[in-house]
């Protein structure tokens, strides 16, 4: 008995091993309208061992690729599309630019950032302070989101400044919202939204119920 580990390595896992051998059988086949007819052949099964792929708009053409990748580019067929060439299949994709913006604290996300950048342009005044006081909010409630023990607003407020940079004011003397009213803020919130999930399921089955009741009382007036 063979193992795996001892048979020549899958071109493409995907496709299996009988359609390895089916393609290496192909390769051997002398002649050529014999050759074509094979080739065709393993097209339609491997379309049948893939049928995800027929979403696809190029279905046809990429399994004709394939069946040239897993012969190494050896076999001879006519194919209705170009055959590809091995190099077109050695060359290695771009690499996906990722954002290299540093953030101190991952656990606010980039989306408060550039919310205080824009707080930084509004003029001196009320609307600014609130602002403010809003983001710093916003703060301990990702803070308490993130985090489960509590957080004082000292730290909070710290982190507010080294985020902006003491380039916004806030009054350190109003309490922000407590951590533990935050967190059942959020367990509400939650459990309003499951509720009225749960609601609208029954409710469907209940108005169901009514519906099929005033039409037996009207078929039975009807009599």
């Amino acid at each position: 008995m063979k193992y795996n580990t001892q048979l020549p390595k899958l071109e493409i896992p995907e496709y299996g091993r009988n359609i390895q051998v089916m393609i290496e059988h192909c390769t051997t086949i002398e002649d050529r309208e014999e050759r074509n007819k094979c080739a065709k052949a393993i097209i339609q099964i491997m379309g049948q061992l893939n049928p995800h792929l027929r979403d696809i708009s190029d279905f046809n053409h990429k399994l004709w690729d394939h069946l040239f990748v897993i012969s190494k580019f050896k076999l001879d067929v006519d194919s209705p599309y170009p055959k590809p060439s091995p190099e077109s299949f050695a060359t290695k994709p771009k690499s996906v630019p990722y954002p290299a913006t540093k953030m101190k604290y991952k656990h606010y996300g980039k989306t408060i950032e550039r919310i205080i950048d824009a707080a930084k342009k509004y003029e001196d005044g009320p609307e600014k302070k609130e602002l403010s006081r809003l983001i710093a909010t916003h703060l301990k409630k990702s803070y308490v989101n993130w985090n489960k023990d509590s957080v004082t607003d000292d730290v909070i407020f710290k982190q507010f400044k080294e985020m902006t940079n003491n380039e916004l004011d806030i009054d350190e003397t109003t309490a922000l919202t407590h951590a533990n009213e935050l967190r059942n803020k959020n367990h509400n919130n939650q459990a309003h939204i499951n509720l009225n999930a749960a609601t609208n399921n029954s409710g469907g089955g209940k108005n169901r119920h009514k519906k099929n009741k005033r039409f037996k009382h009207r078929n039975n007036n009807n009599r």
